[in-house]
């Protein structure tokens, strides 16, 4: 039987890290240290790992370093990371379509694969009212194989959304965690901390589920650590912003973790280690 809630005691006041290390879009000419090969990210996500974060985002790019979500491409990046890290981070693959893939391309990687974790932007995985019988059993049976999804939204709309497609049995009640992403339709990818507020009155609704933020620009910092002291977990990373508070580019996205776990901890945070976050949040 699956868990339906957390260990309040072993969670509570501590916030989960997910590091997003380069995303779909960002290449060598945004960062010469943007990591792009299986190589590259294995050893960026053991030193964010060893900065506090626990959990990776993962995108696999060809070997001309574009996105990727052909199977072959992912379990070259899996395997490398996995082979490097071990169980000492919980290993994400995204879905991201980027106007490329479609549903069931998107699914079958992850039926491909089965990876402890996978996230899904609703509105790609589930794009028209058609699509929600098969997305229901999709996402069952990864409830069943014990992959934990991360349902992302973009909105407050969407997070509505989430919450019929819960209440209708399309999504099940278990195994997965939310991420709401900040400013990606602003003006100039540009967040503020206030896009969080048309979240929050919904969040009373979550029953329990637990809640993630990632923003774009300069206010990254800001803006996750707003989630922080509202017990939300947050996601960091070269995908998302790839400036310091001082906005000069970073030099890792293993800086931007030690320097986010740092300002947590200045406001009296815990950063949730791997074996809670999986004992909790990500386990049968």
């Amino acid at each position: 039987m699956k868990k339906t809630m957390p260990d309040i005691g072993d969670i509570e006041n501590k916030n989960l890290i997910i590091v997003a290390p380069n995303g779909a879009r960002k290449t060598k000419l945004d960062h010469p240290n943007l990591p792009l090969s299986p190589e590259e990210l294995a050893v960026e996500v053991e030193n964010c790992v060893a900065q506090g974060a626990a959990m990776v985002h993962l995108h696999a790019r060809t070997a001309q370093g574009a996105h990727s979500l052909e199977i072959e491409d992912n379990l070259a990046v899996y395997h490398v990371v996995k082979q490097r890290l071990g169980d000492k981070v919980i290993i994400q693959l995204t879905t991201e379509a980027v106007g490329i893939y479609n549903p069931e391309q998107q699914m079958d990687l992850i039926k491909a694969i089965e990876p402890e974790a996978a996230s899904f932007a609703l509105v790609e995985l589930i794009p028209t009212q058609e699509s929600e019988e098969i997305a229901k059993q999709f996402f069952h049976w990864l409830t069943l194989r014990n992959i934990t999804s991360q349902y992302i939204v973009y909105s407050p709309e969407q997070l509505s959304y989430y919450l019929d497609l819960r209440r209708r049995g399309i999504l099940p009640a278990e195994q997965h965690h939310l991420l709401f992403v900040l400013g990606r339709y602003n003006e100039n990818l540009e967040s503020e901390p206030s896009d969080l507020d048309p979240f929050l009155e919904l969040v009373k609704q979550l029953d329990g589920v637990r809640w993630a933020v990632c923003a774009f620009g300069s206010k990254e910092q800001e803006c996750l650590l707003k989630a922080a002291r509202l017990g939300g977990d947050v996601r960091i990373g070269f995908e998302n912003n790839l400036y310091t508070t001082e906005q000069v580019v970073a030099d890792s996205n293993a800086s931007q973790v030690r320097d986010l776990v740092t300002a947590l901890n200045r406001e009296g945070g815990t950063v949730m280690d791997v074996e809670t976050a999986r004992k909790n949040l990500f386990s049968a």
